[in-house]
């Protein structure tokens, strides 16, 4: 259909146009996809079995639906893409508040324009990009911004008694006919408001002050949710959540693959960032795990969530650090380094709601211990584990490499401004770690490599077989059992 050429309800007919609901239009596009082996959902990874399954059948079903789920699980996302499942373009009776469809005007306006010019009532296209309506429910939010009230300006502009529905001015639900409306946090809508819903949602139509006006509004509800707001702010009053087709659930990435390429796809970073900085992949692994471990930390309230946007930030943060790092030192290019983690803290430190052992515990201290936490859960699947108990008699393979700090004991110093020669040759000092790389990760590259001796000497003190010492400068390393000694 050549839309240029279409400016009439006469030029519409002819084309042989046929009104479709919006659910009809969500419904059957999403048939084609399916059909033509089209990912329906772009750029939304790790709900392939779960959440995208459960959304396509109530499209299917011509549901509104709700989102359920814990901050930053792509509720929103998922709820702009349906867009992509809408046709093109729409008609629509051109000068409109609410979008009337030419075939089937809804409106007063509508109604009697069409009535006035017939054949010749001039018509407009709507693009599906401007077919989308959200809403934050916030406490301020009023049955007048939503559904409508009584424009006092317009009645006496028009000199119209109020008795005459023209003096309506339209709310955002109207105005969003034949589109897709999304109310955001709808717990935080108060009852009240909430209640303005059920017509709309069980009928389609909507009520205005004393008016007997009938609206039969075309539209596709979404709805999201936090779980926690149930309790703590408010809930979704009972006959709204009946009258909502399909609830369904958000989650976390169950996996660090899926978790990496939701970071990568969403890190906003510049192009310098991206030539100047080497991430190794063991790095870029433990910043997921931290976000993992921060998800099961008892220091961390769970009904909150961790959310995606944490590692996000995270990896912004992280590479940041490593540039700032090479700015002052003059280093032309570098790569990211383990003591580079602690940048991420401020990112860490805003985004997780703790309990009150966290509270005690103190914000930023959480965040450093979530890092050591991350680096022992990852150690074991690159390395040997090194055993809590053990015969004084049983070798380990990191034997080497502790014994190396107790003969120096005087200490061992990774500077924070350290330029990437002198981080190297520190690190090459420890000739232990060369061996023990060369045994256990030997496809290991060179330029990765100093990424993973530092992972390792963290992962020792984890292990309680180093310990490590932040001052202000940077990180000092020692034989925890050497230094006791020397301090007798």
């Amino acid at each position: 259909m050549k839309i240029e050429t279409i400016k009439t309800l006469g030029d519409l007919k002819k084309a042989g146009y046929e009104s479709k609901s919006i659910k009809d239009e969500l419904r059957d596009n999403l048939i084609d996809k399916i059909k033509n082996k089209q990912t329906t959902f772009e750029g939304v990874h790790g709900y392939e079995n779960t959440v995208i399954p459960e959304l396509e059948r109530a499209i299917l079903s011509r549901h509104n639906i709700n989102f359920l789920g814990l901050r930053g699980q792509a509720k929103t996302r998922l709820a702009r893409l349906m867009l992509n499942l809408l046709d093109e373009y729409i008609p629509v009776v051109e000068g409109s508040e609410i979008n009337d469809d030419p075939m089937q005007p809804i409106s007063r306006y509508a109604i009697e324009l069409i009535e006035e010019k017939g054949e010749h009532t001039p018509i407009s296209w709507l693009h599906r990009s401007e077919r989308f309506a959200e809403k934050l429910a916030t406490p301020d939010v009023t049955v007048a911004d939503i559904i409508g009230d009584v424009d006092p300006i317009k009645a006496a502009n028009l000199k119209l008694s109020y008795a005459d529905d023209r003096v309506i001015h339209y709310g955002m639900i109207p105005r969003a006919n034949r589109c897709i409306f999304v109310i955001n946090e709808l717990p935080d809508l108060q009852a009240r408001i909430q209640v303005a819903l059920f017509n709309i949602l069980q009928e389609g139509d909507i009520q205005i002050r004393g008016f007997k006006l009938r609206l039969p509004l075309d539209m596709q509800f979404i709805f999201t949710a936090n779980p926690e707001d149930y309790t703590n702010r408010g809930s979704i009053v009972t006959p709204l959540k009946d009258r909502i087709g399909s609830q369904i659930l958000t989650h976390y990435p169950m996996d660090i693959e899926t978790a990496k390429m939701i970071t990568a796809q969403e890190a906003k970073l510049d192009v310098r960032q991206k030539e100047i900085i080497h991430v190794p992949e063991l790095a870029k692994d433990l910043l997921e795990q931290i976000v993992f471990e921060a998800r099961e930390s008892d220091f961390i309230d769970e009904k909150s969530g961790v959310s995606a946007r944490l590692s996000i930030t995270a990896y912004e943060n992280l590479l940041s650090t490593a540039e700032l790092r090479a700015l002052k030192g003059g280093d032309e290019k570098t790569t990211v380094r383990l003591s580079d983690f602690l940048g991420i803290i401020p990112a860490i430190t805003g985004k997780v709601e703790l309990v009150y052992e966290g509270e005690q515990e103190g914000a930023a201290q959480v965040a450093y211990n979530l890092i050591g936490d991350a680096v022992k859960h990852l150690f074991s699947e690159f390395f040997p584990k090194i055993e809590k108990l053990k015969k004084q008699e049983d070798e380990s393979p990191y034997d080497d490499v502790v014994s190396w700090f107790f003969n120096h004991s005087e200490g061992f110093e990774l500077l924070d401004d350290f330029r990437d020669k002198e981080y190297k040759s520190m690190l090459d000092a420890v000739s232990p770690l060369d061996d023990l790389l060369a045994e256990h990760q030997p496809k290991l590259s060179k330029e990765e490599s100093y990424f993973v001796k530092e992972f390792v000497l963290w992962a020792l003190v984890e292990y309680k077989q180093l310990s490590k010492y932040r001052f202000t400068e940077g990180i000092q390393f020692k034989d925890p059992y050497g230094s006791f000694i020397s301090g007798i």
